[in-house]
């Protein structure tokens, strides 16, 4: 009983760790056009991103609030794999 206990704990773990790997992958981000005439809002997430200059490119970890930055400034942006 405590054995299979162990094993079914160590299952669980194992699979935690993988989705946490898969999860936490980087991505970067290059900055492909000009701020210049983008709201208020863009820019503060230009900089909350790290792009203060065209050319640039950032990493970061792939989690749902980088993504969401990303999509807000899509058009500005590229994603580098």
């Amino acid at each position: 009983m405590l054995e299979q206990l162990l094993k079914t704990a160590e299952l669980v773990l194992k699979k935690y760790l993988e989705d946490k790997e898969e999860y936490m992958s980087t991505i970067k981000i290059k900055q492909t056009k000009s701020r210049i005439g983008a709201p208020a809002d863009q820019k503060r997430t230009l900089d909350a991103l790290g792009l203060r200059k065209m050319n640039r490119v950032v990493e970061h970890e792939c989690t749902p609030s980088i993504l969401g930055m990303v999509s807000k400034v899509k058009h500005l942006v590229t994603v580098i794999k």
